[in-house]
């Protein structure tokens, strides 16, 4: 299902629709979003599994920059990884994760949230990988009286392992390396 275009103003400067399809055999997960300032609807359209194909959508105020599709449990099944920013200079990012639940239907992965003693010195600029099964979220860490283009903190990185919850997946936080 495609997105009517929209004409209003983006989220950012160079920001423009996002639309990413991802395939792996007979699953196929489509993510679009307008990226426009005035509403970031998020649509996820999942086809080829075998019981719910039905859309989820959400609501954001960051636009989509990326999305891509693992299989981080190592099962033969799909996790997928949507990859936000907030516009602005901090760029100040989140991911949102989901599992296809052994290609059947679609199921958020809760991300636990870091400790607020972890955020100190947290101004944007976040990237998120995949490293061997871990979700990794790093960052520069700023100091007192650094400017947003010059970080002298180093890095802090937030490593997440994917575990069964009670009622689902969770990525807990499993290790903070700062270098």
């Amino acid at each position: 299902m495609a997105l009517l275009a929209l004409a209003t103003a983006p989220l950012s400067a160079g920001a423009e629709m996002f639309s990413e399809t991802m395939r792996d055999g007979k699953i196929s997960i489509c993510v679009e979003a307008p990226n426009t300032a005035d509403g970031n609807t998020v649509t996820i359209t999942p086809s080829g599994l075998a019981n719910d194909n039905r859309l989820v959508t959400f609501t954001t105020d960051k636009e989509v920059v990326r999305a891509w599709m693992e299989d981080i449990k190592g099962d033969g099944t799909h996790e997928f990884f949507i990859q936000l920013r907030q516009p602005g200079s901090g760029g100040y990012g989140e991911v949102k994760a989901y599992s296809t639940n052994g290609d059947k239907s679609l199921s958020e992965i809760f991300i636990a949230p870091p400790e607020e003693k972890d955020m100190t010195g947290y101004m944007g600029h976040d990237e998120f990988e995949l490293v061997e099964n871990t979700l990794v979220r790093r960052y520069p860490v700023y100091q007192e009286g650094d400017s947003n283009a010059d970080p002298t903190g180093g890095y802090r990185q937030f490593q997440y392992k994917l575990e069964p919850g009670e009622a689902g997946w969770i990525f807990r936080l499993d290790r903070v390396v700062e270098y």
